[in-house]
């Protein structure tokens, strides 16, 4: 049990971060849960922080309240914390994908800074949590594609492989075309399956002939690798027929690989364009600038 004075601090904690978020259009519910839920939906993570502690406190069953503990340390890059919570929500509601998966990612994370030792027995943990979202939620595509990370970079005697990766991402596909096409695109670019990746993206604008990523990819795919560098062209020309989403690579970005595309072809005045295209639409698109300063 929480001794009074400590319960009174939070308390006035929590109040105050309230009164502050008023203002800010957050609204104050009566409910301790609903409060804390928007705070951290207005992005006030450390007076949600301090509104879910207080939940803990009271309801220390309550797996939600762990979870939401566990992705606001992940926030702060505090692994050890996220681990412990989500360790906790995971005890508390075992059926639960989400809570699995956020783990899994705690575990990634942790292992990246961890010494070598450490890593071998978090990997471990990582895939362990990642193969648990996906056995209680097949449509888990965040667990999916956790676990196409994971399995492309681990070695085998922690269970990586690059089929189990391309498996992953072809499950992924089925389910979302667009997310599935990305990242399956991505394995076939990285082996250097050129043509195989274009092959998919053409099929996803088959479906979906103004989705902007799908020409981008091609255009990136031939300025990068030097292949079907007329179809990488007009794709990049449909790009900036359209309007990227937010996340998406800008028009300057299209110009830039309009101009790597050029000087495959050995056409430095075209290049020229491009990229000085490229920097009067973004100032400090920096890759446009270092071409046109290393272009002869």
């Amino acid at each position: 049990m929480c001794c009074p004075r400590r319960f009174i601090v939070l308390s006035c904690c929590l109040l105050a971060a309230a009164i502050a978020h008023a203002d800010a259009g957050v609204p104050v519910s009566l409910d301790a849960y609903s409060q804390a839920l928007s705070l951290y939906k207005a992005k006030n993570y450390p007076d949600a922080r301090t509104a879910f502690q207080i939940l803990a406190v009271d309801e220390p069953t309550n797996a939600k309240v762990r979870y939401f503990l566990g992705v606001i340390a992940l926030k702060r890059n505090d692994f050890d914390d996220a681990i412990v919570q989500l360790e906790k929500a995971t005890t508390l509601d075992p059926a639960n994908s989400s809570y699995f998966a956020e783990l899994g990612g705690a575990y990634g994370s942790a292992a990246n800074q961890a010494s070598l030792l450490s890593q071998l027995g978090l990997a471990k943990k990582c895939r362990f949590a990642l193969e648990k979202a996906v056995e209680l939620d097949s449509a888990n595509l965040d667990a999916r594609q956790g676990l196409v990370d994971y399995y492309r970079q681990a070695p085998s005697f922690l269970g990586g492989g690059v089929l189990k990766a391309y498996a992953q991402a072809t499950e992924i596909r089925q389910r979302d075309l667009e997310r599935g096409t990305l990242i399956l695109g991505q394995l076939y670019v990285a082996d250097r399956r050129f043509a195989e990746a274009i092959a998919l993206f053409e099929e996803l604008l088959q479906a979906q002939p103004d989705n902007y990523l799908g020409h981008y990819s091609i255009g990136r795919i031939a300025a990068e690798s030097g292949q079907n560098l007329d179809a990488g062209g007009r794709h990049l020309q449909s790009c900036l027929q359209l309007k990227p989403g937010q996340g998406e690579p800008s028009h300057a970005a299209a110009y830039w690989r309009l101009g790597n595309i050029a000087e495959r072809r050995y056409d430095s005045a075209a290049a020229r364009l491009a990229y000085e295209k490229a920097l009067q639409l973004d100032p400090k698109f920096s890759q446009a600038l270092e071409s046109l300063t290393k272009l002869k």
